[in-house]
């Protein structure tokens, strides 16, 4: 809803929508001046950490896949990493190459559900993804083809997609046969042309006209375009260990907010797709090069709407890498292997992957097998307060703007960012300190 009057607009939205979990936007200009402009974080605290103390480390994996329903894979791995990096775990390379695959089917369900259900609608004026269907079935037809092969990509790896029970700490106990693997392969090779036609849809789509600089942070290595572990990087300059996410997360609670804020080298970062594609562009799969020369994203891009076509292309990218891996653990054949066991039961360790809506941290203290302090740094809270920062922008620019149109213009920009709301309201009092 919006009000205004010749020297008030006031911008009250209860809940955003097509974001995952519940979010207000508030804005409030008085004779022209901007005096507020929050994004609301109104969810109770989860308190994931808390439930994590007192567990056997091997529980830690499935109990952290819970935190998210659509990141289960991206939190079930990393809880793994943080472990497996306290407990003296080196998992094998066929271990790494099935996380990776695993990986890119969760990265290529969650882009797909988020540039067509959540984002599209805008784009194509439709309210949802309900009236699209009956104006445009064969867009979503389109989506919905591409979901079906992403999840079924990460079932056939550990057993499901939501809150996966293949994996283990040191490896998996359940494997893929060579037959899933072909038939996989088949189906990832005939989605290219979906993806083409979904390079097509939107190259003439339309994003909104706004920039603003930020710093952008992400996982990233020399040789590969990094979703599994590699060193925390930054646009601003600088790189760092994931042991010392905490000097680069820096949390701190805000009042308007039950998720926390982050801040780095500026008062705000952002992390995600867009991110990723800045500081990982080199590493780039050919095609998904292609397609972002198609789209017009280029790596200096500041546009935060354009963190959906970066998705884009990254979906693009995994696709390509999943192709690989596929054809590659096919050539050397699966071998029926048990999990790396521990070499202590003590230990401290992190793990960082990057989710799809950007990099997540787990970090655990265990003795004598059991988990006694433990912190996740959520992607969508790194984010919050560079969303705020970029509405306050917006709404500077567009100040004489009707609300409606202003209105809408932020809605739009939340969406981008593809939230996971509920992920991100974690109340920590940490005891721990690297």
């Amino acid at each position: 809803m919006a009000i205004e009057s010749k020297e008030t607009k006031r911008i009250d939205v209860h809940h955003i929508t097509r974001v995952e979990g519940h979010g207000n936007i508030v804005v409030d200009v008085q004779e022209g001046v901007l005096k507020q402009c929050d994004l609301q974080i109104v969810e109770a605290p989860r308190f994931f950490e808390a439930m994590l103390r007192g567990q056997p480390y091997e529980q830690a994996s499935p109990l952290s896949s819970r935190i998210c329903g659509i990141c289960a894979v991206t939190h079930a791995t990393t809880s793994l990493r943080a472990t497996e990096k306290a407990l003296g775990v080196e998992p094998s390379e066929q271990t790494t190459l099935l996380r990776k695959l695993n990986l890119h089917g969760e990265m290529l369900d969650s882009h797909i559900l988020h540039i067509y259900m959540l984002v599209a609608p805008d784009l194509l004026g439709a309210g949802s993804v309900i009236p699209l269907a009956r104006k445009s079935p064969e867009v979503v037809m389109r989506a919905l083809r591409m979901k079906k092969v992403a999840g079924d990509l990460c079932a056939v790896i550990c057993g499901r997609h939501t809150h996966p029970i293949a994996m283990a700490v040191g490896g998996f106990n359940h494997f893929p046969t060579s037959e899933e693997l072909s038939k996989l392969l088949e189906r990832l090779e005939a989605m290219r042309t979906d993806l083409d036609a979904t390079v097509d849809l939107f190259q003439n789509l339309q994003m909104p006209d706004f920039e603003r600089e930020t710093e952008y942070i992400a996982l990233s290595k020399e040789d590969e375009y990094s979703f599994l572990d590699g060193v925390i990087t930054s646009s601003d300059g600088g790189s760092w260990p994931v042991e010392q996410y905490r000097q680069v997360a820096n949390e701190h609670m805000v009042v308007h907010s039950t998720a926390k804020h982050t801040r780095h080298q500026r008062p705000s970062y952002m992390v995600g797709a867009l991110a990723r594609f800045k500081l990982n562009y080199e590493q780039l799969q050919p095609k998904a090069r292609i397609a972002a020369e198609t789209l017009g994203l280029d790596p200096l891009s500041t546009n935060p709407y354009m963190n959906t076509i970066a998705q884009l292309v990254e979906t693009v990218h995994c696709t390509e890498e999943a192709i690989l891996i596929v054809t590659q653990l096919l050539e050397r054949g699966i071998k029926q292997e048990e999990p790396v066991s521990p070499v202590r039961s003590s230990g401290e360790g992190v793990g960082a992957c990057e989710a799809p809506r950007g990099t997540l941290y787990h970090h655990y203290v265990i003795d004598d097998g059991l988990i006694t302090d433990a912190n996740c740094i959520i992607p969508t809270a790194q984010n919050l307060a560079n969303i705020e920062a970029d509405m306050r922008a917006l709404v500077s620019q567009r100040i004489h703007c009707p609300p409606d149109e202003i209105t809408f213009a932020l809605e739009m920009l939340v969406r981008a960012y593809d939230p996971c709301i509920s992920c991100s309201t974690h109340i920590l009092n940490v005891r721990f300190v690297l």
